[in-house]
């Protein structure tokens, strides 16, 4: 017997306890029938009813493979089991795709893959990244976060906020999947909005440390501005 998801491996995807508990409910089990599911049709011979009440409770978080078998037994795909994922690995397992068929999906050796998912960092190819967006169904948003941008895209819209946005357009455009159109249109939103901001709370006898902690705000929600500016709902050009 071992604890719940103590066995070595990948961090577990992030787990929606709520789910599983009406899942479950739904279907009229109890957490000793989850069990013995997991057992007997998923060789899983550990699995106990306590292991499946400590998920529903939140202490513990199931494996990818435990993921998978309790998915199953619960009659459902995994992703309903899996809060919002947010690397590239937890949205392929929300998915329940396998990593060689990732792989395949966008051209990519298995081992460079598995990198990409390991460190976080993706360095695909423009077709390579406009397969993966595809294949894993990624908005604009999400491509950014799982391939590990995030930071970067940050730096890059603070500096067009700040300076010339026009400078930062096609570096933006070569970083997340939307298109140049797009791209423009949003900069040069947010530049305004950050001058304008500026200039208001200096010009309403403010001072420079008002405008400057103005400007800190700004700054600090500017990702999430951006994607507001951009409708990030709407499905964007992926690029590599």
């Amino acid at each position: 017997m071992r604890p719940p998801s103590a066995q070595p491996g990948p961090p577990a995807p992030p787990f929606d306890a709520p789910a599983a508990r009406r899942l479950r409910a739904a279907l009229g089990m109890g957490p000793e029938h989850v069990a013995y599911g997991m057992r007997a049709a998923y060789g899983l011979p550990y699995v106990t009813a306590g292991h499946v009440i400590a998920w529903e409770r939140g202490t513990a978080a199931p494996s990818s493979r435990e993921l998978t078998a309790l998915a199953g037994v619960l009659w459902c795909s995994p992703g309903e089991l899996i809060g919002r994922p947010r690397t590239l690995r937890e949205h392929r397992v929300a998915r329940s795709a396998a990593p060689e068929d990732i792989a395949h999906a966008v051209g990519m050796d298995l081992r460079a893959y598995l990198r990409a998912e390991e460190s976080g960092q993706w360095r695909g190819t423009e077709r390579q990244s406009a397969a993966l967006a595809r294949v894993l169904d990624l908005t604009p948003r999400d491509f950014t976060t799982a391939t590990g941008r995030a930071a970067q895209l940050a730096e890059l819209l603070r500096s067009a906020v700040t300076t010339r946005w026009q400078a930062y357009v096609r570096p933006v455009t070569r970083l997340v999947p939307l298109d140049q159109d797009r791209v423009e249109r949003a900069l040069r939103e947010l530049h305004q909005d950050y001058q304008g901001r500026m200039a208001a709370t200096l010009g309403w006898g403010g001072g420079s440390r008002n405008a400057s902690e103005s400007g800190r705000r700004f700054l600090a929600g500017i990702t999430t501005a951006f994607w507001t500016a951009t409708e990030d709902t709407t499905t964007g050009r992926h690029t590599g």
